[in-house]
């Protein structure tokens, strides 16, 4: 294959956390029986009429600024017409020439080819349309089902210039969206449910091209991985028929997920093809400016802002900031445990150590957790004022993870609770030297080594009855005497 550069743009489709759909008052929750989240609206019955859900207009300018658009005070709904079975109405109300945001940047982190690398995405628009319905394929009777509670419920479709050139950088941006809508609070990013997904836009073209080659489009990606096979499938099969002297036909196609490649499904329509024209039922949407700055000031704290705050606030480092802001989940756990034990590089500590570690192996997840962020906080400072020590903590924190239960009720129950007993030391320390009499002879005479061997034998022998530091202090002072 000849060197191409790929040309890559997303059209990024989230539905948004509102309660109702966009146009009609039926439940906009995800599940619930077959067909039974519908109305005559949201049905496309002869006669009914649309209402905006004023909710969703502000969760569609709550992301604009979340990814620094602009908000356009004045704003128009179109119909786009298509027909095709999950689409009732056999036209989709959205939004063409006057989206209510444009002009946003998405600023990118990413890995390729072992080098870290940064890069600004920028955002054409954000527009506002309701999804479509969804269909039930039957292989095995030859038939196709449609299920319309998905039908009408509000989405924003986020529309990327075609700044993006590896599957890399298509991830990352993905995976930012994803987290910048869920610190605004206006989706949930749940790919498995369908809650966020992608279209992407391949093409490619040589160094010396002054135009950009005819591109492709892949539908309904719905997860990172699949987002990054596929656009790297599309890059080598465009570039073998370039190749072999073909040429690349605009059109839809389908990615294969258990074969890895992308598969023709029909040719790509333009904007005309869509015949827009303007929604009649529905009325402009104005802002003034005051509405919008209330807008923009009821955004909860973003992913940048709150990096800044664990490490201008906590000390944390920027690496281990990232590490709990990537998830927001982890990242409110955080703050929770920091509020109910005000250590915060403990917390982090734990939390990026021992938490991740049994994440990472697949033993939990950021979910799906047996304690609380106030459980987890008590055993941190149970560990840093030694009423435990720091292993028997990692012990203690793997049956609260296992089990759940309040972690001091835990280590009384093995034994693991630090009393400090001078008494209860000495004795001990006693026994020990006793028993060890050539050791301690040998310690004497100066082999300083053979201190660690009868440290050993004490700190076996008073496990959950005193710290290391105090059974070491004890013991030097017997020693000497």
């Amino acid at each position: 294959m000849s060197a191409y550069i790929p040309v890559i743009g997303l059209e990024v489709h989230a539905e948004l956390l509102t309660k109702s759909k966009v146009f009609c008052t039926c439940s906009a929750e995800f599940g619930g029986g077959k067909n039974s989240r519908c109305c005559p609206v949201c049905s496309g019955m002869p006669g009914t009429l649309p209402v905006i859900n004023q909710t969703a207009v502000e969760y569609a300018v709550k992301a604009g600024f979340a990814m620094g658009c602009d908000i356009n005070k004045f704003s128009v709904f179109d119909r786009k017409n298509y027909f095709y079975p999950d689409l009732p109405k056999a036209y989709q109300i959205s939004q063409l020439n006057l989206p209510l945001c444009i002009n946003g940047v998405v600023p990118i982190e990413y890995e390729e080819d072992g080098v870290k690398k940064t890069k600004n995405i920028r955002i054409n628009r954000i527009h506002l349309e309701e999804d479509a319905g969804k269909l039930i394929h039957d292989d095995l009777n030859g038939v196709s089902l449609a299920d319309y509670n998905r039908c009408g419920v509000p989405l924003i479709e986020i529309v990327t210039e075609p700044d993006m050139s590896s599957a890399a950088e298509a991830k990352a941006f993905v995976e930012k969206v994803s987290l910048l809508l869920q610190y605004a609070g206006v989706c949930d990013c749940k790919m498995e449910q369908g809650s966020i997904r992608a279209d992407v836009n391949v093409s490619i073209m040589k160094p010396t091209d002054t135009e950009f080659g005819t591109r492709t489009e892949m539908k309904n990606l719905n997860s990172i991985k699949a987002i990054g096979r596929a656009i790297d499938f599309e890059i080598y099969r465009q570039g073998k028929l370039l190749d072999m002297g073909k040429k690349v036909v605009q059109e839809t196609r389908r990615f294969d997920d258990n074969r890895g490649e992308t598969k023709a499904m029909r040719s790509k329509e333009n904007a005309h093809d869509y015949r827009y024209f303007p929604e009649p039922d529905i009325l402009q949407v104005n802002f003034t400016d005051e509405q919008l700055d209330a807008i923009k000031n009821s955004l909860p704290e973003l992913p940048a802002q709150r990096i800044m705050r664990y490490t201008n606030e906590y000390g944390l480092s920027e690496n281990d900031a990232k590490i709990l802001v990537a998830n927001k989940i982890l990242s409110d756990f955080f703050d929770a445990a920091v509020k109910a034990y005000n250590n915060p590089k403990s917390i982090c500590n734990f939390i990026n150590g021992e938490l991740m570690r049994r994440i990472n192996l697949g033993e939990r997840t950021r979910e799906n957790r047996a304690f609380t962020a106030e459980q987890l906080a008590k055993l941190v400072e149970m560990a840093d004022t030694e009423k435990v020590s720091k292993n028997d903590a990692k012990d203690i924190f793997r049956e609260m993870s296992d089990k759940g239960g309040d972690p001091e009720v835990i280590a009384k129950d093995k034994g693991l609770l630090i009393s400090n007993d001078l008494g209860k030391v000495a004795e001990v320390i006693e026994k020990v030297l006793a028993e060890n009499e050539k050791a301690v002879a040998q310690y004497k005479g100066g082999d300083m080594k053979v201190f660690g061997f009868i440290m050993g034998q004490c700190t076996k022998a008073l496990k959950g009855v005193c710290t290391p530091k105090v059974i070491k202090e004890e013991l030097e002072k017997k020693l000497k005497s």
